[in-house]
């Protein structure tokens, strides 16, 4: 498992997907806020930038599709561990052929890809966290028992939990890992109820970063060659509270992403990439 270990936050390649003009009025939503659709393409833009120049990683871009007005939100469409990518079954119906092209695209990277095809299991991407050492999966709005029954069998080599989402859309609407063994987790009720269930459920011990806001807790951790330890976090716009903790993250390079419009429907930093480590040989 050591050897596993060390790969977390190793990645070499990363799947987006282009904003549809349709995400501005008809994507899934639990506020009534308007999203800005050329800042929120803008905002996209720069996200994809930072993966691609800044990280270096390999950037497969797919096209946005206007009759899937989520379809930037990649991460529900798959969960990738390793050379296995598990191609998922959104919750929300209207989400559910946003695997098609995800589903493509993982093939061409020469993914070994197991389909979620039970017809009683939901599972979104947005509700599994994996540590490195285990998957925690959240029992959601959009994620059931069958849905973390199926991830667990698709990847055998790993312990995988069920956990309540109390609040919020996703488990990752409150949480992320923040580095190796590093969960970090929003400072509200719910969020923190979870995650004494996750330590009491985890035969592991994990360090905690509480910070100020759920969403604010959701962040993106890499371990790259030539940078070292990298965390893609909200702005100081967003979260100020939340930015401050993790200034304290002295071995990491801290990159801040504008999410401005996409919080708007509910959409983190997670949410809009699915990461790959891509080993020569495979």
């Amino acid at each position: 498992m050591a050897g596993l270990m060390s790969d977390f936050g190793c990645y070499t390649h990363a799947i987006v997907r282009a904003i549809p003009a349709s995400l501005a009025k008809e994507a899934l939503r639990s506020s009534h806020a308007e999203v800005d659709l050329a800042k929120a393409r803008r905002e996209h833009e720069l996200y994809t930038e930072v993966l691609r120049t800044t990280l270096g990683l390999e950037v497969v871009e797919l096209p946005a599709d206007e009759s899937l007005p989520d379809c930037v939100f990649v991460e529900d469409a798959a969960v990738v561990c390793g050379d296995t990518a598990l191609i998922t079954r959104p919750g929300a119906e209207s989400r559910r052929r946003e695997t098609e092209a995800m589903s493509k695209a993982l093939k061409d990277l020469n993914l070994n890809i197991v389909e979620m095809t039970d017809e009683n299991a939901t599972l979104d991407g947005g509700d599994v966290l994996f540590t490195g050492r285990e998957f925690f999966v959240g029992l959601s709005k959009r994620t059931n028992q069958r849905g973390a029954e199926i991830l667990a069998d698709a990847f055998k080599d790993y312990a995988v939990s069920t956990v309540p989402v109390l609040e919020g859309l996703h488990l990752k609407s409150f949480c992320s890992m923040g580095g190796p063994g590093l969960i970090v987790i929003g400072a509200g009720e719910s969020a923190q109820k979870t995650l004494k269930i996750m330590q009491q459920m985890s035969d592991h011990r994990y360090d905690k970063l509480t910070v100020a806001d759920d969403f604010g807790a959701n962040c993106i951790y890499m371990n790259l060659p030539n940078k070292g330890h990298v965390l893609l976090h909200h702005t100081a716009e967003q979260y100020p509270q939340s930015v401050k903790v993790f200034e304290k993250l002295k071995d990491h390079m801290l990159i801040p992403v504008c999410n401005m419009q996409k919080v708007k429907v509910d959409g983190a930093l997670t949410c809009c990439s699915v990461l790959i480590n891509k080993k020569a040989n495979v």
